[in-house]
Formats: C-alpha cells, structure tokens, sequence
C-alpha cells in the first residue's frame, strides 16, 4: 500500500531518474537535453536586474542560478510563480496569444513548474503543478491542476524500462477477454498490425519476434519527459500524467490522460474535450474525443470520433471510426466503423470493418462457454439491427444484416450480403441471401463512395479496401454459391423421398445448378434448408435461393468486368487480348482482410514466415511490406476477378474465350441499369412510404424538408456514372464486331 513519506525538500526537483540507472558520465539530464531543441542564441542565465524583478513579481526559486533563459524574456510577464530545480524558458514578449475566441497574455503566471523546458512565446497560467515536461513554441496551459512525468513514463506503448518487472506491461486483450489473444500496443500500430498479432497467436515464434519489435521500438532507458508539441491549447483540465501530446492539439476539460500519446498535427489536428479520461493509451492523428468518454488500454486509428460517454476497454479502433454512447470491451475493429446509441454493447469480438451498430444492439451478449472465452467475428459490412442480440460465439459473412430480434443460439452465416431473421412463430432461422442487392441497392451501390467521402486521413498507412465488391467479398460468394447448389440439390432428393447423404458433394452441386438454371419453378416450391449455421436443432430456412444465386451470379460478373475494364483503362498498353494471353494458374481462393487490407491467403503466410526467419526485423519492415503488396495488389484483383468470371462457367476452367468475354460485357450493360434502377426504386421506397408521409401537411411541405428524390446526391451520381459506363461496353462491343 502506498504512503506518504517525508523526503528532504530539494527532492521536489533532484533524482528524477535513480542513480541505479543513469549512465556513467551523465547526469539526469543527459535524456532531457536529447530532447530539446536549442533555442537560436541559446540560453543565458539570469541577470541580477531581472533576478530583483521577478522577485517583486512575487515569484520564488529554489536556485535563481537553475533558471535559463533568452534573450528576448521579459520579466513583467512572470509573476506569483514556483521555480524548483533547472526551468529553461524562451522568449517571452509583452505579447498575447488567440485560440479561437480565447486570448491570454504570454508569460507565466500563477503556476508550480518543476525541472521543465519551456518554449517560445507560450501562455502559462494557473498550472498548479507542472513536473518534467517540455512544451513547445506557442502553446497556451490555462488552469490545469497537475501535469507530471515520471522517470519510467512508456506513453501508452507496451514496453517496460530498465529495472522494471514484467507484470507492470500494458497488453491489451483484444477478441478474446481471456487474454488469449493479447497484443502489445505501440505509437504506430495500426489495425494490420493488431490483427496479425492476434489472429496467429498459434504462432509462437512469431509471436515472439512481434513482441520483441515491440520492446526495441521504444528506448527502454529512464528519464524521458512528457512533451506538450507546438501550438497546442489545454484549458481547465485536471490531470495529465506521463503525457505525450502531439503538436496542434487542442485539450479542453479532460478529466485524466495518463499514460498516453495523443498524435497530432498542423494538418491532422487531434481534440480532446469535456470529461475525457484516456488511460494507457494510443491516440491517432485527427482524433476528436469529447464529452466523457472513458477509455483505457486502447489503440485509436486515425480520423476516430468518440464522443457522449463511449467507453473502450481492451480495444482497437481502425482509422475513420465513430463511436458514441456505446460500451465496447475487448473488441478488434478494422476501419470505418459507426457505433452509436446509448445501449449498444460490442463484446469480445473481431468486426472488419465498414459496420454500423444499431441501437440497443447487444454483439456477445452472454458466454456459451464456462469461461469469458467466446468470440464473435464478423467480415466487412456487418450491421446488426435494432436491439439485436447475439451470442459468443458467432461467425459473420460479409454484409451481414441482422434483423430486430433476440438470437436463442450461436450463429454461423456463412451467405454474404444476407438478411438474417429469427421467425420465432416458426421457431426458426430464416436467411435470405443477397438481400442487399436484390432489396436495398441504393445502401450497396453507395457503401464504397460513402466511406471514401469519409476518409479524412492525410497520411494514409492502413491501406483500406474501400470497394464492397473485392476478392474477399466475393470469395464469400462464390462459396455461397456452391452452398446454394448443394442445398437446393438436396431440398429436391427430400422432395423425392431419396437421401440426399448418399450423394457425392460434387454430384450434388450438379443437380443443384442444374435445377437454379433449367427448373426455377421446381426450386421455388422447395424447401431449401441451410446447414451448420446456427447451433441446435430448428430449421435454417434459406429464402429466395433461386433469385439469390442468379443475384450472386450477376454480382461476380459486374465485380469481374468492372475490374477488367478498370485495369485496362489504368494501364493504356494493355488489351483484353493481352491480358487473356498471360494469365496462368487458378484463381486464389483464400483472401485475408488484414486490418482492411485485402491480400491473398499465401502473401500472409510469406509475411508471418519473414518475420519468423528475420528477414522482416521491425514494425516499419512490415508497414514497408504492407506498402509493397498493396502496389501489386490491383494486379492480384484483375487475376482473381479474371478466373472468378470463368468460375461462373466452370469451376477450374483458364481460358477466357472471345464469345465469353462479349457475353459478359453485354450482361454488365444490363446489370449496371439494374444497378442504377435499383438504386432509385430502393430510395423511392422511402418517398412513398405512406406513414412516413404522414407527418406531411402536403408534398410541398416535404419536399421542403427532404428535398426531391430525383435531387439526392447519390441517385445523381450513379445515373452520372450508368451512362458512361454503358457507352464503354458498347464501344467495346462494336469494336469487336
């Protein structure tokens, strides 16, 4: 239990690193002198003119010899003030300093400073306390109660200092609350980083060389001072404590940042506001967290708002994320994630990315298991509706839509882009796939252009695959496909009194295609039942499986066209012709989302064998190794969208004929006007619905509210876009005629 002791007085300012750990030949200064940048003309002492009016200033000094400053100080400036131990101090003028509507004199006054550097032209008033820190040019510190760094300050990353024992280490537990899966955070770590921490934790040796990178990314010597970067603003807060605050930050009404890095800058400044207490923590750039939210062990990507009470426990955010309101706990979260609504709960769970909880959603609402060990992972667009709860553990396919309900048993939705339903006057699971496209295209059609519109990042280091239809999605897919066909296959061998069991997989995707083919009225009076996807004994209805495997067929046409003709208008030299003549091999049918970069399955295996072999050494050999496969990753797209199209006429088949490629440019005419079409009916649907109308006097009254539907932004967009792209194709096909 800690106590209060009594210590000789000049400890306030001496020993702050322990003489067990300063080098020979240095002092405890030798970090804090790395630090500082040297003002031009560098600093002086005191004159004893300047010593009298300080004095008069009604400021006090352990030892007027230990105060340094420039040339440019002007003593009128300083007043009622404590100096303990060596305070360097820049130029100070009879000058003010303006942040927004707020102006301050420069100078120091009213404030206990101990052992700091102070910077050029900077506003310090009411500091109660300040300890070992150096703050940068032009900086405003307004009535803060206590800012102090301690000699083993780590900043929010997961390392320890000399002398340390292994059990003050900050990890974060991430998937997984019993620790499983943990990871160790570091200034820089983004959600690539985390999720191949975590998701190979089988990896023992690499494991350890992570771990390793980790220790070394951060100097491990004692002595390090908190840093308050230039220009940045902090007002009325109460406690910062190992603190390191990127330039341009703005702070106001913080409660506690402890043990944390906020990064910032001129053109991605970060906010903090009221209430906030952030604890071991990692901030990213362009980060605005307000109004009491509480976090602790945390990694925040770039571009994150959090705000009206968020709490984050044991998490990663991915960069262009918003949470408000909501309880998240041990959670791993790629990207471009909306979570809002007071009630929303989000629990040991891995979601990819480009989801959106809704209110009172519940994801990992109870443990299955006899431990807090259970898990949920969801692939990119995940959105569980109002009040959904769902059980540990639980797998989601891509775009996943939960409807309202209280889910009874683990799940396991294995059918992308799917309306999950819980018919509990069935008793039931009902799953009807494609949904999306065939029912909400204008929410599809826009996902990627709204997440693009959203990415505010400057420095963009996670690579994102922004595009709803990519090789990871539309693996999905084509799996689902398959499923169809087996499923379909089997509801008609029920439906002949035979056995389906006693067929072959591959026998049974034959019947299955040739029945969604040749026999739609046949498929339609089926009842096609899904297997392995919820936990226990009812029925998992498939709804629609004919429409939706035609739905799927044209969702892998339109992704590989598209992605044919984006490459060949990229890259001017190259030809349909030329592109069928090299491509070699099958397609790659493993594709990982690496923290929202799509890569193929064998790309990752190499990356984990590098860093177990050492040829990749460092955090930034791997963000390197990222950046290069990112550069060949439009080529690995074009190879696995070019044999997907072939996939749809035969599973292994490598030869893109002539009449294939006409025949799939005129269905992507077709398609994009379906696109197009169904982007405006599904908006529409909203116009007309009546009760929505309901709160009208009339339609001029509506329309003054919510505009016209023709003048949306996004319906406008994508009738822009239909025409061009039908006119492509067209050419296209009449110059091959």
């Amino acid at each position: 239990m800690d106590t209060v002791s009594i210590l000789s007085f000049d400890r306030i300012y001496k020993n702050f690193i322990d003489e067990r750990y300063i080098p020979e030949g240095k002092d405890e200064y030798y970090i804090r002198n790395q630090q500082v940048t040297v003002p031009e003309g560098g600093w002086r002492h005191l004159r004893s003119d300047e010593i009298e009016r300080l004095v008069k200033n009604s400021n006090t000094c352990t030892d007027w010899d230990n105060i340094y400053v420039t040339d440019a100080f002007d003593t009128n400036m300083v007043k009622n003030n404590h100096f303990f131990g060596m305070v360097r101090i820049g130029t100070i003028r009879n000058e003010c300093l303006q942040y927004h509507d707020m102006r301050v004199p420069m100078g120091i006054t009213g404030s206990r400073i101990i052992s700091c550097d102070i910077g050029n032209n900077v506003a310090i008033h009411d500091v109660h306390y300040m300890a070992n820190y150096i703050i940068g040019d032009r900086c405003i510190l307004f009535n803060i109660h206590e800012m102090s760094t301690t000699d083993h300050s780590k900043f929010g990353n997961g390392i320890i200092k000399e002398g340390e024992p292994e059990n003050v280490r900050i990890w974060l537990d991430v998937m997984n609350e019993a620790g499983g899966r943990k990871i160790l955070p570091f200034d820089g770590m983004i959600t690539a980083d985390a999720y191949l921490w975590a998701k190979y934790a089988d990896d023992t040796v690499m494991q350890q060389r992570l771990f390793d990178m980790t220790q070394r990314s951060v100097d491990h010597h004692r002595g390090y001072y908190g840093t308050i970067g230039e220009s940045c603003v902090i007002k009325n807060s109460w406690i910062l404590k190992d603190a390191k605050i990127g330039p341009y930050t703005y702070i106001k009404g913080a409660n506690k940042l402890k043990n944390i890095t906020i990064n910032s800058s001129k053109e991605e400044p970060s906010q903090i506001g009221e209430g906030v207490i952030l604890v071991n923590g990692i901030t990213g750039y362009g980060c605005r967290i307000f109004y009491s939210v509480v976090a602790t062990r945390f990694i925040f990507g770039d571009n994150c708002n959090l705000k009206y009470g968020a709490r984050l426990i044991h998490s990663v955010l991915g960069d262009n994320s918003t949470i408000s309101c909501c309880e998240v706990l041990n959670n791993l979260i790629f990207p471009a994630h909306e979570q809002h609504h007071n009630n929303s709960f989000l629990i040991s769970a891995c979601i990819m990315g480009q989801s959106n909880m809704a209110a009172g959603a519940t994801i990992g609402s109870n443990h299955n298991s006899r431990a807090v060990d259970g898990e949920i992972v969801a692939s990119r667009g995940f959105w569980p509706g109002l009040c959904s709860s769902v059980k540990h553990s639980s797998k989601f396919a891509s775009f996943t839509l939960l409807s309202k309900a209280d889910y009874p048993n683990e799940l396991n939705i294995m059918l992308p882009f799917c309306l999950v339903s819980n018919n509990t006057e069935k008793d039931e699971l009902e799953v009807l796939p494609a949904y999306w496209w065939m029912y909400n295209m204008y929410a599809i059609a826009r996902n990627t252009s709204k997440y693009l519109s959203r990415d505010k990042r400057k420095r963009k280091i996670q690579n994102i695959e922004f595009e709803t239809l990519a090789p990871d999605t539309m693996e999905e897919t084509i799996e689902g496909r398959k499923l169809l066909e087996v499923w379909v296959a089997k509801a008609f061998l029920r439906s002949k009194g035979e056995d389906p069991e006693t067929q072959e997989y591959y026998d049974l995707r034959a019947i299955g295609k040739q029945l969604l083919n040749q026999e739609p009225d046949t498929v339609d009076r089926l009842t096609v039942l899904g297997e392995g996807m919820e936990k226990g004994h009812r029925e998992v209805r498939i709804l629609k499986s004919r429409q939706a495997y035609h739905a799927y067929g044209d969702m892998l046409t339109f992704y590989a066209v598209n992605t044919i003709l984006n490459y060949l208008e990229n890259h001017p030299d190259e030809t349909i012709e030329k592109i069928i003549s090299h491509m070699k091999g099958k397609r790659l049918r493993k594709w990982i989302n690496l923290g929202g970069q799509t890569m193929p399955e064998e790309d990752v295996d190499r990356l984990r064998a590098d860093i177990r072999n050492g040829v990749l050494n460092s955090w930034e050999d791997i963000h390197q190794r990222y950046d290069e496969l990112w550069k060949s990753y439009q080529l690995e797209k074009l190879h696995h969208a070019y044999f997907s199209l072939l996939f749809l006429y035969k599973d292994d088949t490598d030869t893109l004929t002539p009449e294939i490629w006409r025949e799939n440019l005129e269905k992507s005419i077709r398609i994009k006007q379906f696109i197009c079409d169904e982007t405006y009916k599904s908006r529409k649907k909203d116009y007309d619905n009546p009760f929505r109308n309901a709160t009208f006097r009339n339609e001029e009254e509506k329309i003054a509210v919510i505009g016209r539907l023709e003048d949306t932004s996004f319906i406008r967009q994508i009738r822009t876009e239909t025409e061009p792209f039908i006119n492509k194709i067209e050419n296209l096909l009449n110059k091959k005629q």
